[in-house]
């Protein structure tokens, strides 16, 4: 048995599978973990989401900023924009099947001493606190409140976590921190203007992962969303978002049964413009 995390697929179809076949991928035999922007920007998004629930329980996934807009525009909270390539799925005869499938993913995953988000965690969460405020966005996404949350999901305020906390400011905190966090301050507050790589940094911010004390320092955090940034390999963290649909590669971290990480690329033909 093999366990795979795989970096931002966003609708690549194609390298993905050329991945899996590369790997000898087997549902029966294997684990998959895909760390969000299953969708949206590449050619076969629909085709990702197909693939993905073929291999049922093989595979579980966190939920990217991509996929939560792909929700939000199917409920009539979002707009599509520009380089969005959403509408095989929009106008799909399965839609309905999909976007369930979609909904009910996770927003973090820890298995295999590994935390998998899309995006970051906050320096103050631990673990635990990680996965039980992901808890809290996921039961609003698979309940009968999802259309209401989604008109209210958009916004940078608040830009840090509080306890106190309460209502669509709570989810808002969460799902910003799982899905978009790049840079925040030592204190936790949020920075979402910069795009660029890590030594990009705004005064007074930093990237999530190097702000002194984080309570998630002593695991191994998997995370994608970042393309600018490239692979990162620490003991600390795994940055897989090697920028497939940009005509980067499509980066996928192996561990076998003996406990040795390999990483594993393959090179996408897609080629848009980052934005």
């Amino acid at each position: 048995m093999s366990v795979y995390w795989v970096g931002d697929v966003q609708g690549c179809d194609a390298p993905l599978g050329r991945l899996l076949d590369e790997v000898d991928f087997s549902p029966s035999r294997d684990a998959l973990y895909v760390l969000g922007d299953l969708v949206n920007r590449g050619p076969d998004s629909a085709q990702v989401l197909r693939r993905l629930m073929a291999m049922g329980s093989a595979v579980q996934c966190v939920l990217g900023n991509h996929d939560l807009h792909l929700l939000a525009v199917a409920a009539g909270a979002g707009r599509l924009k520009p380089m969005d390539t959403l509408d095989g799925i929009l106008h799909a005869v399965d839609r309905p099947a999909l976007l369930d499938w979609l909904r009910h993913q996770r927003m973090a995953i820890w298995e295999h001493r590994v935390l998998m988000v899309h995006a970051g965690v906050l320096p103050s969460w631990t673990v635990a606190q990680t996965l039980a405020l992901a808890g809290e966005v996921e039961s609003v996404l698979r309940g009968p409140d999802l259309s209401d949350f989604l008109h209210q999901m958009y916004g940078n305020e608040p830009a840090a976590w509080r306890e106190d906390l309460t209502g669509v400011d709570r989810l808002r905190v969460i799902v910003n921190a799982l899905t978009r966090l790049r840079f925040c301050s030592a204190a936790g507050k949020m920075e979402f203007a910069s795009k660029e790589g890590a030594d990009a940094a705004p005064a007074g911010f930093m990237p999530w992962f190097d702000v002194p004390g984080r309570q998630t320092a002593d695991v191994t955090v998997a995370f994608g969303h970042w393309s600018a940034l490239g692979l990162l390999k620490r003991r600390d963290v795994w940055a897989l978002d090697t920028g497939c649909v940009w005509g980067g590669c499509l980066s996928a971290m192996r561990l076998d049964a003996d406990g040795q990480r390999e990483l594993i690329q393959v090179k996408c033909e897609q080629a848009q413009r980052p934005g």
